[in-house]
């Protein structure tokens, strides 16, 4: 309900011209943004640029716009349309992977994918932010930065078993967090191919 209500705050602060809320709307959803815009036309400066215009756009019809879904539905969507005209209208179509999707149904449904990718990323990270310090430091260099188990232990001076009691306890909670949002093949991916 909190979250309804910052949102509504940032809407009607935009629209009444109020420069803190068009801030506080930049440092929520800039960076997410930012990914998954990259996800899909595959350039950091690009990226940037789309989600940039996004925001402009957004400023400058502030006072008419209608916002039918949630703020965050909103932003996502015209990312994703600022993306699908970038792939249309550009040479990136032709070198980009994901060319061999010849029609519209199935340029969309890979936007979707990767939006879809972006927001379990996202998620994953926020709930690895909330654990316990020892257990978040362990767990983001296992996952994170691909360092065994070993090199943990001898790194931070803890026994080996106490890293993989830690790695353990951060899936777990993982899991917990994330029940409901994934099925168990797109478990074993993040936990096996993600990192």
């Amino acid at each position: 309900m909190q979250k309804v209500q910052d949102d509504s705050w940032i809407i009607e602060g935009i629209k009444a011209g109020d420069e803190s809320a068009y801030e506080q709307l930049f440092l929520k959803f800039y960076a997410q943004l930012v990914v998954f815009a990259r996800k899909v036309v595959i350039d950091d400066d690009l990226s940037r640029e789309l989600v940039q215009d996004v925001f402009v756009s957004f400023y400058e019809k502030r006072k008419e716009i209608k916002i039918h879904t949630s703020l965050k539905a909103h932003l996502y969507q015209s990312v994703r349309n600022r993306c699908l005209n970038q792939l249309k209208h550009s040479q990136i179509r032709r070198d980009h992977h994901a060319s061999m999707y010849l029609d519209k149904k199935n340029e969309e449904a890979y936007v979707e994918d990767k939006l879809q990718q972006t927001e379990l990323e996202y998620k994953i990270h926020s709930i690895v932010k909330t654990l316990p310090e020892q257990c978040r430091r362990i767990f983001e260099k296992s996952r994170f930065e691909g360092i065994t188990n070993q090199e943990i232990a001898d790194e931070l001076d803890l026994s080996k078993r106490t890293v993989e009691t830690q790695i353990s306890k951060a899936l777990k909670i993982l899991r917990k967090n994330l029940a409901g949002y994934l099925d168990v093949i797109a478990w074993l991916i993040i936990v096996l191919k993600y990192w």
